[in-house]
């Protein structure tokens, strides 16, 4: 009897955490939380703005064809935070590699917008009208013309606009005399 009370005393001494490792464990994972919320919130937010080209029946058709096949609104949120993947990656180059002493990031940003843009609003849509239906998902059923060219540069550019205006707000924070 005394050797089972041993043992089972061993076993819950086992199962007992330290209080201290829970909040180590709990704060990393606040912390990998608010790094995800983080990087997810420009593009969520740029989904939300850009959600009133969803009204047209082929931008619908276009996300409706990429994966999940027949689902719209997983593909363009999971698209739409793609698309801020450039945007991301700049602003934690200019914050990690540039001096923050003068215009250094406000230039930085300056450039993460012009970059990103370009990135967005020219080569999205040409990947969209050129290359997917190359890799087998044809998705236009106007044939990929100049109105579906023009709608997609359309949306591409709302969105570059709507990822700009943060960045050219803190660079024209930046450069003012006092900076940030």
């Amino acid at each position: 009897m005394a050797l089972a009370l041993l043992s089972l005393s061993a076993s819950i001494s086992l199962l007992a955490v330290s209080p201290l490792a829970v909040s180590a464990v709990a704060d990393s994972l606040v912390g990998w939380l608010w790094t995800a919320a983080l990087f997810l919130f420009p593009g969520l937010v740029a989904a939300g703005l850009c959600a009133p080209f969803l009204a047209v029946k082929r931008v619908r058709a276009l996300f409706r064809a990429l994966p999940p096949a027949g689902r719209t609104l997983p593909s363009y949120v999971a698209v739409a935070v793609g698309l801020s993947i450039p945007y991301l990656a700049g602003v934690v180059l200019t914050v990690a590699l540039v001096d923050s002493a003068g215009p250094g990031w406000s230039e930085g940003f300056l450039d993460t917008a012009l970059f990103g843009g370009l990135l967005v609003g020219l080569v999205a849509p040409a990947v969209a009208v050129i290359g997917l239906p190359r890799l087998g998902l044809d998705w236009d059923s106007t044939g990929y013309g100049p109105s579906t060219w023009l709608l997609l540069v359309a949306a591409g550019l709302w969105y570059a606009f709507v990822a700009a205006v943060p960045l050219v707000a803190l660079a024209v924070g930046m450069a003012l005399p006092g900076g940030y």
